[in-house]
């Protein structure tokens, strides 16, 4: 089964999100892609949405 995981951050500066990829890939999560959300009047982005996959069992189904 494939699941999601969302991190959010408002640092959106290229430590802060080098941080996050490397530390969630290191846990196991395929790095998905990463959305920004824009700031008014301003050319960076205000907040980024990373996200990642993987695969784990379903747990509705029971091995015999």
């Amino acid at each position: 089964m494939l699941i999601y995981k969302v991190v959010e951050t408002s640092q959106v500066d290229d430590q802060s999100l080098e941080d996050i990829l490397n530390t969630w890939t290191a846990q196991g999560w395929q790095f998905e892609g990463m959305h920004f959300a824009m700031r008014e009047a301003n050319r960076r982005p205000g907040m980024a949405f990373v996200t990642f996959t993987r695969e784990e069992a379903d747990p509705s189904v029971q091995s015999v």
